[in-house]
């Protein structure tokens, strides 16, 4: 396995979670605490997008 294809299952896997943690914030919390799981769930979304823009760079 080289380094592009871990950075491809940490793209994936970082997706899955930031998609988990949005489904948490709007199915599950219905408080404030929807909101700030909402926002992690963005930000693994801004860094499985940084892990996409590595691969072929590193």
């Amino acid at each position: 396995m080289n380094k592009n294809t871990v950075l491809a299952y940490a793209t994936w896997i970082m997706i899955l979670v930031g998609l988990g943690m949005i489904a948490l914030g709007a199915f599950k919390y219905d408080e404030v605490a929807g909101w700030g799981f909402a926002a992690v769930g963005i930000g693994f979304f801004a860094v499985a997008w940084v892990f996409n823009a590595l691969k072929g760079r590193v």
